[in-house]
């Protein structure tokens, strides 16, 4: 009997994210912004967050991660909006991390503001999005949960958005019948719209709120709001009549300075539990789990007392209703840690705050910059441990995960095409104390190729600008040119001790000559830029940039890269027949090496029509079948191949 106990907890406990999924299944966690929220995939930073972060949360007592994507932008767009594997390949690590710490990762199809009533094909766009995301996620745990889209709003009623919020919902129970979707109304995702929703059959969904309120004081300094608050500073919560500031002359007569007014009978923290009864009335009138899947107050202009409070409040009250909840949002401007800090787990988190959420941090240091005593990476694969990437491309395309003939690794950083002045940016964060390593001789290691002959450009590093009178963000400068390395598409190592670098003055809103004020002691950034000429249609390739005392790096990758031999699309390797063509066509190629490959079709006017394909291939011979949709009409089209983000062949195909 005792065997038999022991097993049936054994079979309970493993199957908690399967008994607990039609609940809310978690408790508290946080939203971990700025990773996935970017205009392509390829702009997606991942090195920022790693497991080590995943494990810190947990640590301070969270289940959950909301991961707030630009799902849409994680596609190739109209009309197919095929997701990018390297999206998958960037996700799935992240669902790995979490799965292997039992936390709940919340998929969040965060895509634009606006995007429910600006988007009239929005329900297909869902439907095909999220096909495609249960159908790739449909065999891992139920730690995995989807949310359709984040914050509908605009013109879109409820009404209107519940449906097509239903459609999703069909879209994906159609492959995927387990995993707990996250759904909500209008409005952004307002308490009140809640009960406007359909009454949807579905068993395993998670109604979500986003509760910021009183807006006044949550935003205030805000500038996204309309109108702007930035010039609204020290409301307090809760209300007070001695510290109330004055309405801005600037928001005299709007609804801010409306609110404002009011603010003695909105800012009390009755109201505030008055308002979250709304999302309770619905839970309680529809017998369905609910969770707020955002609420915080923006630290810029806001008493850090105040906002403490107010978590504080809202937080309580939460669980006191039994509903989950993940704050917006982990670091920045919502986030645990204190304003204009290096964010740093053991450092900088607002303890205060935390304590307010019921969470527990670890015991603060005090961060004492020291000098780097040892090399680092900035770029493998990957942008460095403790950066971020602060690129200004200048019109151009910087990519940090090309597939062109890499030298080390996976992918190589590309740049092309910017304007004079454009860069390619690494910020340390903190900032770096160089002082030792230069004195220790060490050295800029990195591999570079070209394929733009008479081509310069600068590296630099920034230091950082300090109060002093006159200081300035000053520069340290090496200018690359066809004597370190020659452009003819092939990788050259490149070696460039410190102190070889040299004054370079500083822009600071106008131009300062060098007084020889660089301080390798406060290194703020690498940067590598277009300081004498625009690239245009100039293309560079690093790879294995680092900080290192050891010149050891090898040339792996020996062959020259260039478009067509990449590809080899020769008038015997690319072709389309029948052509001209009825109703179908085939179209084959040869890849040499693989990548991501896109096939699409243009009209005469540069305007894509139709995306054929957009997938990972591998070496050898491919053949594609094209059947015309209905609206194609009789005419003249280009049949464009590119692989990896270069266009690498077009041919005329006549329908």
């Amino acid at each position: 009997m005792k065997k038999i106990t022991l097993l049936l907890i054994g079979i309970f406990l493993v199957g908690i994210p399967e008994l607990t999924r039609a609940q809310a299944p978690f408790s508290r966690g946080v939203n971990l912004t700025g990773w996935f929220q970017t205009s392509n995939t390829r702009q997606i930073q991942f090195s920022k967050y790693s497991k080590k972060d995943f494990e810190n949360i947990k640590s301070l007592g969270c289940d959950a991660i909301r991961l707030p994507i630009n799902l849409f932008y994680m596609t190739n767009g109209s009309p197919d909006y095929t997701i990018d594997p390297l999206f998958f390949s960037f996700l799935d690590q992240a669902v790995d991390w979490a799965e292997s710490l039992q936390m709940y990762l919340i998929i969040d199809n965060h895509s634009s503001d606006d995007i429910a009533s600006k988007n009239p094909n929005l329900e297909t766009v869902l439907s095909k999005v999220w096909t495609q995301m249960a159908d790739h996620y449909k065999a891992r745990s139920g730690y995995v949960l989807y949310e359709i889209l984040n914050e509908p709003n605009g013109s879109i009623t409820t009404q209107s958005w519940g449906k097509i919020q239903q459609t999703a919902i069909t879209a994906i129970r159609a492959i995927d019948n387990q995993h707990t979707i996250v759904v909500g109304g209008a409005g952004y995702n307002s308490y009140t719209e809640l009960a406007s929703l359909p009454v949807y059959t579905d068993t395993k969904l998670l109604y979500t709120f986003h509760f910021y309120d009183p807006f006044v004081f949550t935003h205030q300094g805000a500038t996204w709001p309309s109108p702007s608050m930035a010039s609204l500073a020290n409301v307090p919560f809760p209300y007070s009549a001695t510290t109330m500031p004055s309405v801005p002359a600037d928001l005299v007569g709007t609804w801010v300075g409306s609110a404002l007014n009011n603010y003695k009978n909105d800012g009390t923290v009755a109201k505030v539990k008055s308002l979250i009864d709304i999302a309770v009335a619905f839970k309680t009138s529809r017998n369905v789990n609910i969770y707020c899947g955002e609420f915080g107050v923006y630290n810029l202009n806001s008493k850090d007392a105040d906002r403490v409070n107010w978590y504080n409040e809202v937080r309580k009250y939460l669980e006191e209703k039994g509903i989950a909840w993940t704050i917006w949002d982990y670091q920045g401007g919502f986030g645990l840690f204190k304003k204009g800090s290096n964010e740093q787990f053991n450092f900088d988190l607002n303890i205060p705050m935390v304590n307010a959420l019921g969470l527990t941090a670890p015991a603060q240091q005090v961060y004492v910059m020291k000098p780097d005593s040892v090399g680092f990476n900035i770029y493998s694969d990957y942008v460095g441990a403790k950066m971020t990437e602060a690129s200004s491309a200048g019109g151009g395309t910087v990519d940090f995960y090309a597939a062109d003939k890499p030298n080390n690794g996976n992918y190589c950083l590309s740049w092309t095409n910017c304007t004079q002045y454009g860069t390619v940016g690494f910020n340390f964060s903190p900032d770096k104390d160089l002082s030792a390593l230069k004195a220790q001789n060490y050295a800029l290691s990195f591999l570079v190729r070209g394929n733009s002959p008479g081509t310069t450009f600068d590296l630099r590093f920034t230091d950082t600008k300090t109060t002093v009178t006159g200081d300035h963000p000053w520069r340290m400068n090496f200018t690359m040119n066809e004597t370190t390395a020659k452009w003819d598409n092939l990788w050259h190592k490149v070696y460039i001790p410190l102190k070889n670098f040299t004054e370079g003055g500083s822009w600071d809103g106008s131009w300062y000559n060098a007084i020889g004020a660089f301080d390798w002691k406060a290194v703020d950034r690498f940067e590598i830029v277009a300081e004498q000429m625009a690239l245009t249609n100039k293309k560079f390739w690093f790879d294995n940039i680092q900080i290192s005392n050891m010149d050891t790096a090898q040339i792996y990758q020996t062959s020259a890269f260039t478009a067509m031999n990449e590809l080899r699309l020769t008038p015997s390797t690319f072709s389309i027949f029948p052509n001209p063509c009825s109703f179908s066509t085939t179209i084959s190629y040869n890849l040499v090496t693989d990548g991501i490959v896109n096939i699409s079709i243009y009209n005469l006017a540069g305007q894509k029509v139709e995306s054929i394909f957009n997938d990972k291939q591998t070496p050898g011979n491919h053949t594609i079948e094209w059947v015309k949709g209905p609206d194609f009409k009789q005419g003249i089209y280009l049949c464009v191949i590119s692989k990896s983000n270069l266009i690498m062949e077009q041919k005329m195909i006549v329908i």
